[in-house]
């Protein structure tokens, strides 16, 4: 039997940007009838509609579809979330990881649910200090928790492959609210769980 692919895109959408990518190659001095090059538009095009598929998820839908009622009120830590997202000034892509807590006040959320908001706004164009707060802030308004904390660590490619060129240089993003913004400690440990390893 033969292989088959199951892919879903917006035809009308990939034919578009196929052809766009396609004078993007002739633009750039490449011949896109070439063989090597045949598929590349439609590849590109199918390829920028999945690293950009944030746009169709609705993160508040997302909590709220795994949202209970429990008395739990200590810190719930999802950490090293993995991040893929594309800068919005280079269309370059950065990676790393997240590390996001809530203390729930009277509800919490299916644990899949927060990697689920994490890839939800980091699919889309992105800074990284934008992505940390649109996080905090839709757990935030979302489940109403007592507080809320993101940490962000990410190697950008912008940085590493054209302009400065640092190859080792990491940015850290953070955003807090309630607890973890007025009470040190709770903060302090905060800080200290996403620094530890159990694994």
């Amino acid at each position: 039997m033969a292989y088959t692919k199951l892919e879903q895109f917006d035809e009308a959408t990939t034919a578009e940007l196929a052809k766009n990518y396609e004078n993007i190659l002739r633009l750039l001095g490449e011949d896109p009838q070439r063989e090597g090059l045949l598929k590349t538009p439609l590849r590109v095009a199918k390829s920028m509609q999945f690293l950009t598929h944030g746009y169709t998820l609705d993160p508040v839908e997302i909590l709220n579809s795994a949202r209970f009622k429990e008395e739990y009120k200590q810190i719930v830590l999802v950490k090293d979330v993995e991040i893929y997202s594309l800068c919005e000034h280079h269309m370059l892509p950065f990676y790393g990881k997240a590390h996001v807590a809530y203390i729930p006040n009277g509800y919490i959320t299916g644990l899949s649910k927060i990697a689920r908001v994490v890839e939800a706004f980091s699919r889309r164009l992105q800074v990284q200090e934008r992505l940390t707060v649109q996080i905090r802030d839709c757990i935030q308004n979302t489940l109403n928790p007592l507080g809320v904390a993101v940490v962000i660590e990410a190697a950008h490619m912008c940085m590493q492959i054209r302009g400065v060129q640092k190859q080792n240089s990491v940015t850290t993003t953070s955003a807090f609210t309630g607890a973890f913004l007025k009470d040190l400690r709770t903060r302090e440990e905060f800080m200290r769980l996403i620094g530890v390893s159990l694994h």
